[in-house]
């Protein structure tokens, strides 16, 4: 019998890829997402790569009787993947109380309910901002790298919510979890049904470089160009959206068939870093269109460089993101496309 999967945030950019891969894994896949941050059309696009349409629940996470009704009503859910939260660094630090009152509750009512409905597993959407700014003989990062404070409110809600995950467990709770933290997700679906689609001005470089590519933005701003790297540009670990879907299937059938640690750790990357700029020239060099950009001061919140050591995810997980960067840039650039062909940006 199939096993059922809750995916909160569903539709959102890391959601829907992660639904499709769970679908053409074989598990059911119930949606829960308040479309604060994405659009319920997303849906029409999984069912046109899968051929299935996820159950879909418009709910906030945060709405405690809401999301129970959801348990209630799907009474087969096994595992949990929890995407839902805030996610942009700079309106973070302009506004940290809404980051802590979405992304520490929506995670608190989670567990709670996991026990209730005799929910096995959770996998939770962490990120490298854990690790802060890596001192030089702690990269690439490992797993075992120091926790850093935090450099904005987002990135301290990912480091609460994994010491409430591992503080549940350890108070007894009947639960396991796999934490992925994952480097920069970019790109999109070769089919161009889905993609990353952001509310407003792009938070994220890459659909800002496609607007800009597109002519909906008038300019690429690059933020900082006197940081100790080789070019002097941010360097960070990009890593296709499709292949970090599927880690999250690999972490899936981690927890729910397999006797393991009742929590664990996996970075998620390329294990290899780039530059702001490399992926400037990298998106030109694989589209063939030019970008304007301008350099501009740093921003608040920004780590100098990161990249991961991805060796135990390999390992272990028995996964890989081996996708060539051209190939993701160019995925990015054809969805940005297939959006002006539907009118919608």
């Amino acid at each position: 019998m199939k096993q059922t999967i809750l995916v909160t945030g569903g539709t959102g950019f890391i959601g829907s890829h992660t639904t499709v891969e769970l679908q053409q894994a074989g598990y059911d896949v119930v949606i829960v997402d308040n479309l604060s941050n994405s659009k319920v059309e997303v849906i029409d696009g999984i069912e046109k790569i899968t051929g299935i349409r996820p159950a879909f629940e418009q709910v906030d996470c945060c709405d405690f009787p809401a999301l129970e009704a959801v348990f209630a009503k799907y009474p087969k859910i096994e595992g949990i993947i929890h995407f839902a939260a805030s996610k942009a660094v700079g309106e973070s630090v302009e506004k940290p109380l809404l980051y802590y009152r979405n992304n520490l509750n929506s995670l608190i009512n989670l567990l709670e309910l996991m026990p209730k409905y005799d929910v096995k597993g959770i996998i939770f959407s962490s990120s490298c901002t854990v690790y802060g700014q890596p001192t030089p003989e702690n990269l690439p990062v490992t797993e075992q790298a120091p926790i850093q404070k935090a450099l904005s409110p987002y990135g301290n809600t990912k480091q609460i919510n994994e010491e409430i995950i591992q503080d549940f467990i350890h108070s007894g709770a009947k639960i396991k979890s796999v934490i992925l933290r994952y480097f920069n997700p970019i790109g999109a679906h070769p089919t161009a049904f889905i993609g990353e689609l952001p509310n407003g001005v792009p938070m994220n470089l890459i659909p800002f470089v496609t607007q800009t590519a597109i002519g909906i933005r008038k300019e690429l701003k690059i933020f900082g160009n006197d940081y100790n790297t080789p070019d002097g540009t941010c360097i960070r670990d990009y890593i296709y959206v499709v292949d970090l879907a599927k880690a999250h299937v690999a972490a899936m059938a981690r927890v729910l068939d397999q006797d393991t640690d009742a929590v664990e750790i996996f970075n998620i990357g390329t294990g290899t870093g780039l530059s702001t700029l490399e992926v400037v020239e990298g998106f030109e060099r694989a589209t063939g269109v030019k970008v304007n950009w301008q350099y501009a001061p740093r921003r608040e919140g920004d780590i100098e460089k990161v990249w991961g050591n991805v060796d135990k995810a390999n390992k272990v997980l028995g996964w890989k993101a081996d996708t060539p960067i051209d190939d993701v840039l160019a995925s990015a650039w054809k969805w940005q496309l297939k959006l002006r062909d539907d009118g919608i940006m």
